[in-house]
């Protein structure tokens, strides 16, 4: 097996005023759908919390403070381009009033795999019918 390349990365708890979470789901061609927060890898010089409020942008549409990092964990996958990697992802909480997402940000793999998204009751995430990432999301959700 080749050596995982490091991979930095900042996600988005994004929770509307019902308290709930946007997902993207992921319909990547080498395996089964899966849902995730917003977020992604940093770009060079970047911190984290740049990186946060840049895929937020990216991703959503919103342009707010991602407010402090809330959650770090560190899990090994092989990303939509096939590389795999040793990821150190950074959790940041965002509240919005707004309902309304603008993905004209996503670049054209996000696109390509990630054409849905929509707000989860916090209830739905344990029992849902398809993967979400991160596995433990409720209880990060409960834990802020």
């Amino acid at each position: 097996m080749s050596a995982r390349q490091a991979r930095p990365a900042a996600r988005i708890l994004l929770t509307d005023a019902a308290g709930r979470v946007l997902l993207f789901r992921f319909t990547p061609e080498d395996r089964p759908p899966f849902w995730c927060t917003p977020g992604g890898a940093l770009d060079p010089g970047e911190t984290y919390a740049e990186a946060a409020r840049r895929e937020l942008r990216e991703e959503t549409g919103l342009d707010c403070p991602c407010g402090p990092e809330l959650f770090r964990r560190e899990v090994e996958f092989v990303t939509l381009e096939g590389v795999p990697v040793h990821a150190d992802e950074r959790y940041f909480r965002v509240r919005c009033d707004t309902l309304a997402i603008d993905t004209s940000g996503h670049t054209a793999l996000e696109r390509r795999v990630m054409g849905t998204w929509r707000w989860f009751d916090p209830a739905e995430l344990e029992t849902f019918p398809e993967p979400i990432f991160p596995t433990d999301l409720a209880a990060m959700l409960d834990r802020d």
